[in-house]
């Protein structure tokens, strides 16, 4: 009897110890919302990222400080979400109304010239964005300094992004 559950609670802690190894993998979009701060919008499987989107929120530091900016769309190529060497997803970062809005989803395959993954990425930011509109024109300074804390937070960790244009 004391064999028995002294095995069956060997078992336990090597099943336990194994699940907490692999990270959890969500197949449905996730909303993380941190009011005053950060709005995140994640697709599918994309859930990994959360750790770099929220260093780069850190490093853009506070939110409400930074006037309306323009929506800067980026091709991200990390081995800790995409584990094949040549795949990527898009994010999209925007400053609206004292918040930061950020968007990762999965490009879309290019059929044609016209379509791209900027155009895939803004559209969907645009859509998630709809009900915080850009109030007259973006704010360079603010502009810049998103930019430089996703290529600073990449640079930190060793992940690749590049900022797509239209």
């Amino acid at each position: 009897m004391g064999e028995s559950l002294l095995l069956l609670t060997l078992i336990t802690l090597v099943v336990l110890t194994i699940r907490r190894s692999k990270p959890v993998v969500l197949d449905r979009p996730l909303v993380i919302s941190r009011p005053g701060k950060y709005h995140i919008t994640f697709a599918p499987q994309l859930n990994p990222a959360q750790s770099f989107i929220e260093a780069i929120a850190t490093q853009a530091g506070d939110a409400s400080s930074l006037s309306d900016s323009e929506i800067f769309c980026y091709a991200v190529h990390d081995a800790k979400v995409a584990t094949d060497k040549d795949k990527l997803y898009l994010m999209a970062v925007a400053a609206r109304g004292g918040m930061l809005y950020f968007q990762a989803i999965n490009p879309m395959p290019v059929l044609s010239d016209k379509e791209s993954h900027h155009r895939t990425m803004s559209e969907f930011a645009l859509a998630v964005l709809v009900e915080q509109p850009l109030n007259g024109t973006a704010d360079e300074q603010s502009g810049r300094r998103l930019r430089e804390a996703v290529q600073s937070v990449a640079h930190e960790r060793q992940i690749k992004v590049e900022e797509l244009q239209p």
